[in-house]
């Protein structure tokens, strides 16, 4: 913002005086000016490299305004569990506008899951369902654990909408895609199983070639 500068002017004082008019002098005021208000910090984020078979997808992660999400997907990602998962399911409603979701299908020996973790609402977040918004699935509030799915289009029907009946919490955004969005749309626009799927609800969303996660590795070392 631009320093408003705010310039006083006091006016000329004439004095009549015997014996003659004399010009009295104008007193200098300095300027003084507004102090620009303090710049808010920009909120820390966190990225992170999604290595597929079909490319790779850079994140950025919201580490100050979804803290809870963010640090258990990095949790996820520095225990090296979406290693060789997948990204299995595409939902590709219309022309860019749809989803991709991936997570742990199969755990290695000797692990065991992560808890679930408590909902974040993009009411408290500030975020929203855009193209490139990361996001985690879940069944009912409190449900989310490794599944996340990264949006395509204006779903900001995702949103939490509080004022709407029944569950109105939405899903919790955390992040979003900052380069790898054309990976993002071949891996949605990818051919489907329609076989699969039926018993979750998601018949027509499974992909016949699920697309696997090579690795997912922080780009930044900065505070876990």
């Amino acid at each position: 913002m631009k320093t408003v500068w705010v310039r006083m002017l006091s006016p000329v004082l004439a004095l009549g005086l015997i014996g003659g008019a004399v010009k009295a002098q104008t007193p200098t005021v300095p300027s003084p000016t507004v102090a620009a208000p303090a710049q808010q910090p920009k909120p820390a984020t966190v990225r992170v490299v999604l290595q597929t078979s079909e490319g790779a997808i850079v994140l950025e992660l919201e580490k100050d305004r979804a803290p809870i999400t963010t640090r258990n997907f990095l949790r996820y990602v520095d225990e090296r569990r979406y290693d060789n998962q997948t990204f299995y399911r595409a939902l590709d409603m219309a022309e860019n506008f749809g989803l991709i979701q991936a997570g742990v299908t199969v755990m290695k020996p000797g692990q065991k899951p992560i808890p679930p973790i408590a909902h974040e609402p993009t009411t408290l977040t500030g975020l929203s369902h855009q193209t490139g918004t990361v996001s985690m699935a879940r069944r009912a509030l409190g449900t989310a654990q490794s599944d996340f799915f990264i949006a395509v289009g204006d779903m900001s029907s995702l949103d939490a909408q509080p004022d709407k009946p029944g569950d109105n919490q939405g899903f919790a955004a955390f992040g979003r895609v900052t380069e790898g969005l054309d990976v993002v749309m071949k891996i949605m626009r990818g051919p489907i199983n329609p076989a699969l799927g039926a018993k979750d609800g998601m018949a027509g969303q499974m992909l016949a070639n699920p697309v696997r996660i090579l690795s997912a590795r922080r780009m930044e070392q900065s505070g876990k």
